[in-house]
């Protein structure tokens, strides 16, 4: 008995079909005895009121028919819609509920690449399935790199994290996709994504259908959307002089990057993913590489164009610890700095920065490396007309993270 009362509770959209069906049969009992009444029994008609009909049964007998298939076909609908209903959808009128809630959730758009990307929709997926990502294509290293030069297809590992990430649940195929190849020759290092990826595009002709039927096995909550199918090459200006071209070079420079730019310098954006950015309500960029899995996404003119006719907020989610070869010593102002020099000057609302203190054995092994935690120049952050908010979304285990809920909370908040 619980159970089936759970059918009942606010928010499934099943009463809606009980409710035509339960019209239905009033009508369709209603108006047999009509029928009767009009075609066989005057007195039946008199003790119903309606002996004003007797003297037009043409009229009479038309209406009771008419009565008697729209009762029936509505009795029909309501029935099978609310079995079928219950037959087809989730297993639990809990999780039904669960899916109208997240279908209620607000519009976000989040944009950039790497496993920055991949953890913030991890936890947004858990509080809206209006979900959408924009995937940076200009990888150019490791499995992705090497599908790209032998395939010549778009790089499919940023891709499959954010699906991955998207999953509705930890399932094994999730665990499949991300599966690496230890060895194996020419399998040595590529993921089971990636091939599976690889194959799916060769099989339909169209990569951006094999990202598709990606998201439907996956059971992806939301879009996963590439910035671009066309064949780009990031190339970066050094500081003080001299250009490294590809995305995998940049961070392996001696210099760190001034100015980052896209060859072709307009590539052609998903229309689709243009207009989830003109409808958002909420816009983040990063967490993740700044110069090459951030900014390669503000590059496209028309994404750009989206971002300044979309009336969301647009927030800029500051990395908590520099990354060596590509911000070494910056702070955060200066990673907003970096999106004004790429044409996002007066386009970003919110600065979101870190706020739990990262541990100082955390401190000690980074800095071996060359990383250290962003310092938060708030003044010159609010002198650059930007709002800042602090939250604490860092999570230490043998790195330092951005914690997925903590993250996706504190953002969310901003739209509420």
């Amino acid at each position: 008995m619980g159970r089936s009362v759970e059918w009942l509770y606010p928010g499934l959209g099943i009463k809606r079909w009980l409710l035509l069906a339960g019209v239905g049969g009033v009508l369709l009992v209603y108006s047999a005895i009509f029928a009767v009444g009009v075609l066989w029994s005057p007195q039946l008609m008199r003790g119903l009121g309606m002996g004003w009909l007797q003297t037009r049964h043409a009229a009479a007998a038309l209406l009771a028919f008419d009565g008697v298939v729209l009762g029936a076909l509505a009795l029909f609908i309501g029935a099978r819609k609310a079995w079928l209903f219950k037959r087809t959808g989730p297993e639990t009128a809990a999780e039904i509920r669960a899916a109208g809630r997240l279908a209620r959730g607000p519009r976000v758009v989040a944009v950039g690449g790497g496993n920055g990307l991949a953890a913030l929709l991890r936890g947004l997926k858990a509080h809206t399935s209006n979900l959408t990502a924009v995937v940076t294509m200009a990888d150019d290293g490791g499995s992705s790199g090497r599908l790209r030069r032998d395939m010549g297809m778009p790089p499919p590992g940023d891709l499959r994290n954010c699906l991955v990430a998207l999953a509705d649940d930890e399932s094994m195929m999730s665990r499949l996709f991300q599966y690496r190849f230890p060895d194996g020759g020419g399998l040595q290092g590529h993921s089971f994504g990636n091939l599976f990826m690889a194959a799916l595009s060769e099989v339909t002709g169209d990569f951006e259908r094999a990202v598709h039927e990606s998201t439907r096995i996956l059971k992806v909550r939301g879009r996963v959307l590439p910035a671009t199918l066309d064949d780009v090459v990031l190339h970066a200006q050094l500081e003080g002089g001299g250009q490294v071209s590809g995305e995998s070079t940049i961070t392996a420079a001696e210099r760190l990057p001034r100015r980052v730019w896209l060859s072709p310098a307009a590539p052609r954006p998903l229309p689709q993913a243009v207009a989830a950015l003109r409808r958002a309500d909420l816009i983040v960029l990063g967490p993740g590489s700044l110069y090459t899995s951030v900014i390669p996404n503000l590059l496209i003119p028309e994404v750009r164009a989206a971002l300044k006719e979309t009336r969301a907020y647009v927030v800029y989610v500051c990395n908590v610890m520099t990354q060596p070869g590509e911000t070494d010593g910056y702070t955060a102002a200066d990673h907003l700095d970096a999106l004004h020099r790429h044409g996002m000057a007066g386009l970003v609302d919110v600065v979101l920065v870190n706020d739990a203190a990262v541990s100082a054995d955390l401190v000690a092994s980074y800095q071996r490396f060359g990383a250290r935690p962003v310092v938060v120049d708030e003044d010159r952050l609010r002198g650059a007309g930007v709002k800042v908010t602090h939250a604490q979304v860092a999570a230490e285990s043998n790195v330092v993270r951005h914690d997925s809920e903590r993250l996706a909370q504190a953002l969310l908040r901003i739209v509420r």
